[in-house]
């Protein structure tokens, strides 16, 4: 707690040295961060911190020199590289994955997350925490609705401090307590602490922690501590706080309090919490001044970590298994039906994919029955809960092959598509990865109108990250699809929704071995006049 204090004030010094750029600050969160910290298991358990939890993260395993890296932007920065602004935390080694800017997209990954751990049976759990204001984002809600209904081991750690930036929690939140609005779902345990008391919040978390290893579901625990520095190193909270405010916050100082508790308790001694304080204002100098002596990232390395760096293979014999053509949506199906038998690790979900039904163009149907419902199953309708959730279980291990009923609706999971899926893998400079499969109907010709016939590649092609695939043909669907599913990058698998059916666009069918790798292009007529490149 007194180290992530002074790790505070010498980056506000560095910054004002010119030495850094942005700040965040964790005054007056350390008791809430360190008390849950300290239930985990690092070891085990994972971690999608927000920006104020600089103290949770030292307590989680993360060093001051790790965070003066991040801070002074140095290459070997362990959340970023060097690539993201200060406080965007990320260990691979401790667990700790890659978080971005946006705000609330957390809580549908470390969902993911928890499906995954649940699956992996090893008694696993997972903290994600964010700020009174994020639970406003409707990723919040989604994930307590999926956590709770599948009793998912996530605690999510809602720190109070008032202020979402400038807005106040009255205008932020109905009835101004995010312990009251999430209240209602079933197997959901909520706790509403003094987060500037360490002792009692870290009671709550040890219960919320006991409870989720037996199986027991979710958690949320809303702290409520103090922002003793403004928003950030761009704001002055002078302007929308009274002086009489912001010197009530500074009396209910966590690191005075805990401090007066434990000389109060017979604990520990004042001249001991004096030697701390010695002992960490030099360690913090002497760490500052080591990373300023390392190295600032290559210049040359910024196009590095966008895709995976292995490119896949060049060519596959096209072994024909079939003497009837078959039409895309069928190879769409057998396609899946074959990597779900190679790879026990992938799972397929979305809106009515699972049980008789297979999906609103039947492009699963009979998987579920084949392959079992924990392997094929039904999500939520909610884009951004299946695309977050797929974000968690990939970066967990796991290959998720989710479906977006139509193009049109992929809308609502924008935020996790454009800002995490096609992020993760830079931002995180290569540790973290999140290989998926977006499948998703486009096109018209089905009398669709407006909302049910969008063609959405074009704004897709220009998105960084994303492989996309956009078949013509039965066969060329198949390899696709079965190289997307292998691939080690997030994949959008646009499937023509006219051409499911259509027999000028059947094939015979190649077999189980047949992966058709991506942008090598079929040379479909040879001449001498014009050159014609479509997809």
């Amino acid at each position: 707690m007194a180290l992530s204090r002074r790790l505070d004030d010498k980056q506000l010094i560095l910054l004002k040295q010119g030495k850094g750029y942005f700040h965040i600050g964790a005054a007056g969160h350390e008791a809430a961060g360190m008390a849950a910290a300290l239930c985990f298991d690092p070891a085990k358990d994972f971690a999608y911190p927000y920006y104020r939890d600089q103290a949770f993260c030292l307590g989680w395993g993360m060093t001051s020199r790790d965070h003066l890296l991040s801070f002074l932007a140095k290459k070997d920065d362990p959340s970023s590289g060097g690539r993201q602004m200060p406080q965007h935390y990320g260990h691979k080694k401790l667990n700790i994955v890659s978080q971005s800017s946006s705000t609330g997209t957390q809580f549908l990954q470390a969902t993911g997350a928890g499906f995954s751990l649940l699956r992996n049976n090893d008694n696993a759990i997972v903290y994600v925490s964010a700020g009174e204001g994020a639970t406003s984002q409707g990723d919040f809600h989604e994930a307590l609705n999926w956590a709770s209904r599948d009793r998912v081991p996530v605690i999510f750690h809602i720190e109070n401090n008032k202020y979402a930036i400038s807005v106040p929690i009255e205008r932020q939140t109905a009835g101004a307590s995010v312990y009251k609005i999430s209240g209602g779902y079933d197997n959901l345990a909520r706790f509403n602490v003094d987060g500037t008391n360490f002792f009692q919040t870290q009671l709550a978390f040890k219960k919320a922690v006991e409870r989720a290893r037996r199986g027991k579901g979710p958690s949320v625990i809303e702290s409520d501590v103090v922002r003793l520095l403004p928003h950030s190193s761009s704001d002055d909270q002078r302007k929308y706080r009274s002086k009489q405010e912001l010197e009530s916050d500074r009396q209910k100082d966590p690191l005075i309090q805990f401090a007066d508790i434990c000389i109060g308790e017979g604990i520990a001694k004042k001249e001991e919490f004096d030697k701390i304080s010695k002992d960490i204002h030099s360690l913090v100098d002497s760490d500052a001044e080591w990373a300023e002596s390392q190295s600032d990232p290559d210049p040359s390395d910024c196009m590095k970590n966008i895709y995976f760096s292995q490119n896949s293979p060049s060519e596959y014999p096209l072994n024909v298994v079939s003497k009837e053509k078959i039409v895309m949506i069928d190879a769409i199906n057998h396609a899946l039906d074959e990597e779900l038998t190679y790879n026990d690790r992938l799972v397929i979900y979305g809106q009515d994919v699972a049980g008789g039904k297979g999906g609103v163009f039947t492009a699963t149907r009979g998987l579920t029955d084949k392959h079992g419902e924990g392997r094929v199953f039904n999500s939520p309708l909610a884009e951004s809960s299946i695309i977050g959730t797929a974000v968690g279980m990939s970066t967990l291990g796991y290959r998720p092959v989710i479906e977006i009923q139509f193009g049109d609706y992929i809308w609502y999971g924008m935020m996790q598509l454009r800002n995490e899926v096609a992020t993760m893998r830079y931002r995180s400079n290569g540790k973290w990865s999140c290989p998926m499969v977006i499948r998703v109907p486009v096109g018209g010709y089905i009398h669709g109108s407006l909302c049910h016939s969008q063609c959405i590649d074009g704004y897709f092609t220009h998105l960084p990250g994303i492989y996309i695939a956009y078949p013509s043909n039965a066969a060329d669907t198949k390899g696709l699809l079965k190289m997307a599913c292998r691939m080690n990058d997030p994949v959008m698998f646009m499937e023509h929704k006219g051409l499911y059916r259509q027999g000028f666009a059947s094939s015979l069918e190649p077999d189980e071995n047949y992966l058709l790798p991506f942008g090598i292009a079929a040379i479909v007529q040879e001449g001498i006049d014009l050159t014609i490149v479509t997809w």
